[in-house]
């Protein structure tokens, strides 16, 4: 095919991704700088961000047969590029330009997270098999460094490996799926693949158990039940704005693609795979609620909270008609920014240099009388995961829950009702343990150096975002619903 200026002005966020991430290479080859290296990634993610906009007025615009760029698409890059660039900041802050040295080299971390997030990209616009192969393995391949990069902390090591058996295994499963779909339908495509199935009106058993492979696979990304055993630990282990980025940029990144299979081919999500799709959403939302309830460690907890935060998010795609790629895509919009927020508290109480990052619900006793902004931020991060009004996460469970209700998935609504009920007790006591007042507490802070200073600042903002969109969701939904995947 040829390449006109449209289809370089839609690649655009892709292209200046990737140019980024070279540019990073040459600068950490050429003289480490840590804050050089930090303001450059930054930079470019910034133009990447901005090069939407031009992408959206040449869209829909099929590039290759691989990639599809469409508004569905730009709206979750637009997610995943505002996620890395939260999570680049946290990492600055976290690797501090302090007095202590952090024991290795600290710019590669940037370029690892740069990397993963251009799989994200490619993901999302993905349109054909082997898009959603390659956009997945360069998501995830820069992950397994990420997650070892505190290397001197055995937690973290160990967290790497599982990670990356794990992954691999769903590879295989995933890469196993795709072959027998592709011997069924004798198409790689979306679309060929969703025609296919379509002509025979139900999947043959063929395509029906490559599809299943394929779910496997992708559960096994968005640690739903029952391939979530390494989520608690991969996200304790990791260095906090890794856990931040495996939670937001990767997860969105695997669950659009995953949308846009499903919605692209509706004969997919029918049969016995809807059936299939049911059981795990019911366990991931029950499940993820138990486990966090007996966590006394708060990355644990998010981790089993963010299993049942996937499982509602499949109320919407087993629904797969009406409210539902807009349900999808406002519930993500919010549990980005509130996992952000809550991992970026983290970040900010925790260094590297003690050796573990500050996880212990201990550590938080009586945080509001040591540090009050970030309480504030911690206490609206909760009140958004667990749905109270007035946040932006009770917009998202609103509308699952009216994507339910019109498509009668009634038991998959009441395990909601029922899990969001359970997750309120776990939140409201890290919440209460905030303001819990110590014998012999500290009032006064320890000072901040600028970095932290610069990550508090983008915590404070992204409280206020979640606070903005609890009130005024409009504009949020306005953007959701010019995204619909018809581009």
């Amino acid at each position: 095919m040829e390449f006109t200026t449209q289809h370089f002005i839609a690649l655009a966020p892709l292209l200046i991704t990737s140019a980024t991430i070279i540019v990073v290479m040459l600068a950490i080859a050429w003289r480490r700088n840590h804050s050089q290296t930090f303001l450059l990634s930054v930079a470019g993610l910034n133009l990447a961000l901005l090069s939407i906009l031009p992408a959206l007025k040449v869209a829909p615009l099929a590039v290759t047969p691989l990639l599809q760029i469409d508004s569905f698409a730009c709206l979750y890059m637009a997610l995943i590029l505002v996620a890395t660039l939260a999570c680049v900041t946290l990492a600055h802050a976290y690797l501090g330009d302090g007095g202590t040295g952090y024991p290795g080299n600290r710019e590669e971390l940037y370029l690892l997270i740069l990397m993963s997030a251009a799989g994200g990209l490619v993901l999302v616009s993905a349109q054909h098999l082997a898009g959603l192969f390659v956009g997945l393995e360069l998501l995830s391949v820069p992950v397994y460094g990420l997650v070892a990069y505190a290397f001197f902390n055995k937690r973290s090591l160990e967290a790497g490996i599982k990670y990356m058996v794990l992954s691999a295994a769903g590879s295989a499963f995933l890469l196993f799926g795709m072959a027998l779909l592709y011997a069924d339908s004798g198409s790689l495509s979306f679309v060929g693949i969703g025609q296919a199935l379509a002509a025979t009106g139900l999947p043959s058993s063929l395509a029906q158990l490559g599809l299943g492979m394929m779910l496997i696979g992708l559960a096994f990304k968005l640690s739903l039940v029952p391939f979530h055993l390494w989520t608690p630990d991969v996200y304790e282990g990791a260095p906090a704005p890794v856990a931040a980025f495996l939670a937001t940029a990767a997860k969105v990144a695997v669950f659009a693609v995953m949308v846009r299979l499903f919605q692209i081919s509706p004969a997919a999500s029918s049969g016995v795979l809807s059936n299939v799709l049911t059981i795990i959403a019911i366990a991931s939302i029950l499940f993820g609620n138990l486990l966090a309830l007996t966590q006394s460690n708060l990355k644990r907890l998010l981790g089993y909270s963010s299993i049942a935060h996937f499982g509602y998010l499949l109320i919407a795609l087993v629904a797969s008609k009406g409210l539902a790629v807009e349900a999808i895509g406002v519930y993500l919009v919010t549990y980005v920014i509130t996992s952000l927020g809550a991992f970026g508290v983290i970040t900010l109480m925790s260094s590297p240099y003690k050796g573990r990052d500050a996880d212990a619900l201990y550590e938080y006793r009586g945080l509001f009388w040591r540090r009050p902004y970030l309480t504030a931020v911690l206490t609206v991060m909760m009140l958004s995961l667990a749905g109270i009004p007035l946040t932006a996460g009770f917009i998202g469970k609103f509308y699952i829950i009216a994507t339910g209700v019109e498509s009668h998935q009634w038991w998959l609504v009441g395990s909601l009702v029922l899990g969001s009920a359970i997750g309120v007790f776990y939140y409201l006591r890290v919440m209460v343990t905030l303001y819990l007042i110590e014998p012999n507490l500290r009032r006064v802070d320890a000072q901040l150096h600028w970095e932290q200073k610069a990550g508090g600042v983008m915590l404070l903002a992204i409280a206020v975002l979640a606070f903005f969109l609890g009130l005024y969701p409009q504009p949020l939904l306005n953007l959701v619903q010019q995204s619909g995947l018809a581009g």
